[in-house]
């Protein structure tokens, strides 16, 4: 019998060990999200090729189809804001273990899902079930960023992010959470709003500059 299997303790840290390097997760991450930005263009590539063989002009092309043109333009921002965002908490991320991992590989799927739900808003016609699909894929990958910052706060071994760092990040986080979730509600339930709900999103600074700062006041 080996010394390992004598001593549970022994045991107990080995299988607690991470599974996986942060740097090799942080390089898979993005790399799908490489993958996901690039997939939104797709669709209007092909209508490029359906116009050049009906010989249309480029003006042509923008009048018809600027509803996907703008879809594309919107959800390949919102992509790259999410990216910024997951950046900055796991540039000082160092090590993984399962559970988090799993929260990654949730946040991942939700955006690798945005170029379905994008080529559906730019192309079928305007429903409910088209905004539960879009902007619930918007607040699923915001609470898993939460659920990711709150897993990080209670293992500080695994990162280098200051308290007050994590702090603020979670403000923002349960900020952005929150307007995912009324916009969403708006959308579905008011549909001569529609989209434009999501205009609800550039309060997201002030209010967190508003929960900061009375964070901070009860702190002290």
């Amino acid at each position: 019998m080996s010394r390992a299997e004598d001593d549970p303790q022994s045991v107990t840290v080995e299988t607690s060990r991470p599974l996986l390097s942060a740097e090799r997760l942080k390089a898979f991450e993005d790399a799908v999200v490489a993958i996901a930005m690039t997939l939104l263009i797709l669709p209007l590539l092909e209508n490029v090729s359906e116009f050049a063989r009906d010989d249309r002009s480029a003006l042509e092309y923008v009048q018809v189809e600027h509803k996907q043109l703008f879809s594309f333009a919107l959800s390949f921002l919102i992509i790259a804001v999410f990216w910024m965002n997951h950046h900055r908490v796991f540039d000082r991320v160092e090590k993984a273990t399962n559970a988090l991992i799993w929260l990654q590989v949730g946040w991942m799927f939700t955006i690798v899902w945005l170029p379905v739900a994008t080529a559906m808003l730019g192309s079928l016609p305007d429903d409910a079930m088209q905004k539960l699909l879009y902007i619930g894929a918007l607040l699923a990958s915001s609470l898993l960023m939460l659920g990711t910052r709150l897993y990080l706060r209670r293992h500080p071994e695994l990162h280098r992010i200051a308290p007050e760092s994590l702090r603020r990040g979670l403000i923002a986080e349960i900020v952005m959470s929150c307007l995912f979730a009324v916009s969403l509600v708006i959308a579905v339930l008011v549909p001569d709003i529609g989209y434009a709900a999501m205009f609800l999103l550039l309060l997201a600074g002030p209010a967190q500059a508003i929960l900061a700062r009375k964070s901070g006041a009860r702190r002290t």
